[in-house]
């Protein structure tokens, strides 16, 4: 496959009134806006491949880069950043840390695979789904993908309210105020614009790593938890909540539909692929920086045995005051609400994609507002009624977070399993179908994941069986 444009399916099947804007090419093939958009950006890189030097390798990787971080940088989102902030404070440093490394080595196995799809196809996860399995499935996903969402977004304005509630800043006002950012982030109404916004404001999830170094870490500790590996801390109903809530926090659903869209969206071709691996592997290092840098920054309160069993955002911000003092507490807050922030603003994406994927209709961040009014309409409106959500009073709030990662983690081995077939499709891959050493790196994620999910229904059904399965 060369270096060109594609035009998708979806994109060659527009309803007559989002042409208003298109060209048609001799050979019939409808040419939309988006499509113009897409071959601006792509002529860029062409260009940019022909140079050569050190710089040009640079602005290349600055130009290919961006699904892989967002999509990372996104997962550590609101309940992700509370999970970690749980677990420190829980159970300090120790086994978390190195369990933490390991979950984000999953996400790169899992990513990797997304990558490839969307390059060779050009198409989103849904569409695939819909397309090689049938409607029902491909509706299935999607709604599935949507409920997952919208659960996942209500933790996102529980961050934000709590990050934001540290400064004072009433729920309302914060609640939507946010939602308003996330509206104007879409008014670009190009593809790259909104990546290369929300990748600005993704960075801003590396804060917690000036409040783990606040709290003077013991760096030595630290270090001998990732060579001796300490065991599980007891194997109890809790700590399993909290090994599934910190998987949850890292491999979710969401996450393979929204990269594989945006690859499709941004118009990586085949020749990208080394790059869209690079995109991945960044992104998830800079995760796992932020990740660690949470749990480190909480352990203090382990350390000192204070209860953390109904923190939100704010007390966590307020708890950690004696130890990082004010300017660390109001990093920790701000890092809150930016990951809340960043991560409505993806996973709303994610919902619309996969919308405008299975019902064919135009979907891109490159289309105008009237051109992609579904895609914008579902995007905007299922944000909203989260954030409606999250205004109630007496939300149970750490008990949600930590139960919408472990739903995550129990929705994965199904969305697993559709795109470990689709990615050795032959028809659909070629010659980028999964090597046997991919495919056994997958499935050893789907083993994880799916004993994961056996250990939680036994803390449910059977708690006292843990003992015996811990050993003691």
């Amino acid at each position: 496959m060369n270096d060109t444009t594609t035009t998708s399916k979806s994109q060659r099947e527009l309803p007559s009134h989002a042409l208003a804007e298109s060209m048609t090419a001799p050979d019939g093939v409808v040419i939309t806006h988006e499509d113009i958009d897409r071959a601006h950006d792509r002529e860029r890189v062409r260009s940019t491949r022909t140079q050569h030097g050190p710089w040009s390798r640079a602005r290349l990787l600055w130009l290919l880069v961006g699904p892989g971080i967002l999509v990372m940088l996104g997962e550590n989102d609101g309940p992700s950043m509370l999970s970690y902030a749980a677990t420190g404070a829980r159970y300090g440093i120790g086994f978390f840390l190195p369990f933490v490394v390991l979950t984000f080595v999953m996400a790169c196995i899992v990513q990797e695979m997304t990558v490839r799809l969307g390059a060779a196809t050009h198409r989103g996860h849904a569409e695939l789904i819909f397309d090689r399995f049938g409607p029902f499935w491909g509706w299935f996903s999607m709604i599935d993908l949507m409920v997952g969402n919208f659960l996942t977004l209500v933790t996102e304005f529980i961050a934000i309210r709590a990050g934001l509630g540290f400064f004072g800043v009433p729920p309302a006002v914060s609640v939507l105020g946010a939602w308003l950012v996330l509206f104007v982030a879409l008014m670009a109404h190009r593809y790259w614009t909104w990546e290369r916004i929300t990748l600005v404001a993704a960075m801003f999830n590396l804060i917690f790593i000036p409040v783990a170094l606040l709290s003077h870490p013991h760096w030595g500790a630290i270090g001998k938890s990732f060579f001796t590996f300490k065991p599980l801390p007891g194997l109890t109903p809790d700590t399993v909540t909290f090994l599934l809530s910190d998987i949850g926090a890292t491999v979710t659903p969401w996450m393979l539909f929204f990269q594989q869209s945006a690859i499709a969206d941004k118009g990586l071709t085949t020749h990208d692929i080394r790059f869209g691996r690079i995109d991945t592997v960044l992104g998830a290092t800079l995760a796992a920086l932020a990740a660690l840098a949470t749990i480190v920054a909480t352990a203090p309160l382990f350390a000192h045995g204070m209860s953390v069993a109904n923190f939100e955002g704010a007390q966590f911000a307020q708890a950690l005051q004696p130890f990082v003092g004010h300017w660390g507490s109001a990093l920790f807050a701000l890092g809150m609400f930016e990951a809340g922030m960043v991560a409505a603003i993806t996973i709303s994406t994610s919902s619309a994609y996969a919308f405008g994927e299975v019902s064919h209709r135009p979907h891109s961040l490159n289309l105008p507002f009237q051109q992609g009014k579904s895609f914008y309409l579902v995007l905007i409106l299922e944000a909203a009624a989260a954030a409606g959500l999250v205004l109630i009073p007496g939300i149970p709030l750490v008990y949600i977070v930590l139960v919408v990662n472990v739903i995550a983690v129990l929705a994965m081995p199904p969305a697993l399993l559709f795109l470990y077939m689709l990615v050795n499709d032959r028809e659909i891959m070629g010659d980028l179908v999964s090597p046997l050493w991919a495919n056994i790196l997958a499935l050893g994620v789907v083993v994880i994941l799916v004993g994961a999910g056996i250990l939680f229904g036994v803390s449910v059904v059977a708690p006292h069986a843990l003992a015996l399965i811990g050993g003691k």
